[in-house]
This record gives structure tokens, sequence and C-alpha cells, in this order.
């Protein structure tokens, strides 16, 4: 039994799954997915949730976010880590902000305060390691159009900072980074069979996201220039390289970053390398 985030996640994690191998559909209006894998079922709910929900063992696993495992005290495995996201796959953060124009420089000015935030127990432990007694009250969203009207300062997620740069607020301090984690009951971990299904479905979504970033290349080049070629390819480990009919020719294939893709084809045609191809990848397991 899985518990999927709803909102903001959704729709990523769906395509993390397909991408992993696995299936979900469900309706509009629906809570319930349908796996194409008949051991498995779940519940989409929000990502604030799940924790809870995987420590009391109505899940046996979930995914949502390292910083609601936090703020909800929950304990769990936490299997492995995913860094994806609605709008990119970085890391998020925490952050205390306040209005461009507004005194407070430090935590420390934040004495006697009110806050407006999502994460109330974070934000309070916060508080107290840095010795700042100020009123915290919950965020029930829209928490960037509340200051400085309704509260002094707010401490909100950002993930690439247009939201702040758009409403005019200034980052103060940084709570707390975090990104996805898939999750698990203690005791499920305990049970052999959900404990090795939870540990293929980790590796599968880690292959996937792996892939994200990374495409295969494949390339023909002349034995005489094969060395010249292969001192400026990088590569996720050794190229293969593989014997063509042609003995005067052999075919390289390997897995590079595709940032590098766009600098490196010109290099490698200048170089002799012939039948340059790129393609796409699902998973890269290590």
């Amino acid at each position: 039994m899985l518990g999927l985030p709803k909102g903001s996640l959704e729709d990523s994690t769906i395509k993390l799954f397909s991408k992993a191998g696995y299936q979900i559909t469900k309706s509009s209006r629906s809570y319930r997915p349908s796996f194409d894998d008949e051991t498995l079922a779940g519940r989409f709910l929000r990502a604030q949730e799940v924790s809870r929900y995987v420590e009391h063992g109505y899940f046996d696993c979930g995914l949502t976010g390292q910083d609601w495992v936090k703020e909800n005290g929950s304990d769990v495995v936490e299997v492995c880590d995913l860094v994806y996201s609605r709008a990119s796959n970085k890391r998020s953060r925490w952050i205390l902000a306040v209005p461009e124009a507004s005194p407070i420089k430090t935590v420390k000015d934040l004495e006697g305060k009110r806050i407006a935030t999502e994460i109330v127990n974070i934000t309070r432990s916060f508080l107290d390691e840095n010795k700042v007694n100020a009123e915290v009250e919950f965020s029930w969203g829209a928490t960037e159009m509340k200051v400085p009207d309704l509260v002094d300062a707010i401490i909100d997620l950002t993930e690439t900072g247009n939201s702040l740069k758009a409403n005019k607020l200034r980052i103060v301090d940084t709570l707390l980074y975090t990104n996805t984690v898939l999750i698990a009951n203690k005791k499920a971990m305990e049970d052999p069979w959900k404990r090795k299904k939870i540990e293929t479905i980790a590796l599968l979504l880690k292959s996937a996201l792996e892939s994200a970033s990374k495409v295969g290349l494949k390339l023909n080049i002349e034995v005489d220039k094969l060395d010249s070629v292969l001192s400026e390819l990088p590569a996720l480990r050794k190229p293969t390289v593989n014997k063509l009919t042609d003995e005067k020719w052999v075919a390289i294939d390997t897995i590079i970053d595709e940032t590098v893709v766009r600098e490196i084809i010109p290099e490698l045609k200048s170089r002799g390398a012939e039948g340059i191809v790129e393609y796409p990848l699902n998973k890269v397991v290590f």
C-alpha cells in the first residue's frame, strides 16, 4: 500500500513512476489510483499527511517531503532521496523572508514579532535554538501575501525564488533544505517480501531520476583515431567499444550528461566521428 502525494507533486510523481516502469491511472475525482502491478495499491493525499499514515501502518510506504517527516515528528524509515519537484529537479528550502523595506535583518530581530508559516513545529524549534520569542501562526496558503499587513515575517518554501522576487520579499535566513523521500513503515520493512518490494521500487525510481540528466551516445570512428576521441569523451564508466565489419572502424557506445552533448558532438565530428546518434534513457542503474 503506497501513499502518493496529491497536489503540486501529483503529476510529476505519476510521470516518475511511469518512467520507472509502473503505470498509474486515476480519474480526475478519484483518490484511489490503479496500478499495472497487481501487488500494489495506494491512495493520493496531501504530502503533509503521508508520513503520519506511513508511521501508523495504513501505508507500507509513501512519498513525501523530508520537511513533513520532520514537521510531523514521524518515526519512519527513510528508504531513499528522490530529488524532484513540480518545477525542477533541485532541492527546495524553507526560508525566513520579510518585505524588502523591513528593518528585520537577522532572526534575532524577530523578538516579539509575528510569523506565518505552514511548518509551525519546525519554526518554533528554530526560534528556540536562537533564543527568540515570537508568535507563530499557521498559514493555510498564500503566505507571501500576508506581509507586512498581517504578519511581520513568513517562513515559506521556495524552489526558484521567483515568487519571492515577485512579491518584493527578502530572504533573511534558511531553516532547512528538503526534497522528496520514499519512506516506509518500520514493521513493513521487517517483512521480507514487503522490504524487497519497497527496495525494488526505490531502485527503479532512483534510476529513472538518474536518467533524466543523461543521454546515450553512439558513434563510429576509425581505429587510428580512437585514442584521440576517447581522451575527450566523458563517460559514466568506460565507454563500450565494438568492432565493425570493416576492421578499420569501431563503434563507441556511452552515457554522458545531457549538458555536455551540445559541446562534445561538434568536437567529435571534427575528430572524425561519423554516425553520431544521441538517444534518451529511461533508467540508469549504478
